[in-house]
């Protein structure tokens, strides 16, 4: 019997590149904003108004996109043209349209655990454009249970395995943000495998744990899974 009832994923920036996106926006939303105040004040602005958003809006391009337009309209004192404003709405629909490129060993790392593990993606946002990015990666048909959630919190992992009727101590996740990945599953008693990213936004930082935190495992890249398993396997059969 397997050691983990369910291994879920996270999808943005673990599946496929999401992050990337969202830094070539900001570079062309600073350029758009040069004529009106200085670059360098942008970023920290919109993040910010992001920040402020996440209660009203939630996360994803659409919710992206409603604070860069706000933002455009504080730090220019309503002095942005309606031309400029349907500039960034042309960004956020080129983002929402953009090519899904899945991550390196990705695909032969699904392959390899579907025959033995349920496998689950567990990722927030927008649920269309969590759909949709999910049929066009190509890998929807590797998971059985998908979970577009408005966050992830200790309480919002609690009701997916609720709803799932899983174990926290059953059920690992992975994923590359320790905010929203790995500290609320820890601190149900679950599994979480950390895999950094070379793009994370800032809000999506925290402490990690200690290395030695049971049920805490770091890899540096996807294809690394099936080995970590393997041994974790190994090491219940030995006791």
């Amino acid at each position: 019997m397997p050691r983990f009832d369910v291994i879920a994923f996270d999808a943005d920036d673990t599946l496929w590149h999401n992050e990337r996106l969202y830094v070539a926006a900001q570079e062309r939303y600073r350029d758009l904003l040069a004529r009106y105040v200085s670059r360098d004040q942008v970023e920290a602005r919109l993040y910010a108004t992001e920040v402020r958003n996440l209660q009203h809006f939630g996360y994803g391009i659409k919710a992206f996109a409603l604070s860069m337009i706000e933002t455009a309209v504080e730090m220019t004192d309503g002095r942005v043209s309606g031309r400029d404003v349907q500039s960034i709405i042309d960004i956020a629909r080129e983002m929402l349209t953009s090519d899904v490129e899945v991550l390196d060993h990705v695909a032969d790392t699904l392959d390899a655990l579907k025959p033995r593990y349920r496998l689950m993606v567990i990722t927030k946002g927008d649920l269309r454009d969590q759909e949709t990015k999910i049929l066009r990666s190509g890998l929807a048909a590797r998971f059985g249970q998908v979970e577009i959630v408005s966050d992830k919190t200790r309480s919002g992992y609690a009701a997916v395995l609720a709803r799932h009727s899983l174990a926290p101590e059953r059920f690992l996740m992975v994923g590359n943000s320790l905010r929203s990945d790995i500290l609320p599953v820890l601190e149900l008693g679950g599994h979480a495998v950390y895999i950094p990213h070379s793009l994370t936004w800032a809000h999506e930082s925290a402490e990690p744990p200690p290395p030695e935190r049971p049920g805490f495992f770091e890899l540096q890249h996807i294809g690394q899974l099936p080995p970590l398993l393997a041994r974790l396997e190994t090491e219940v059969k030995t006791r």
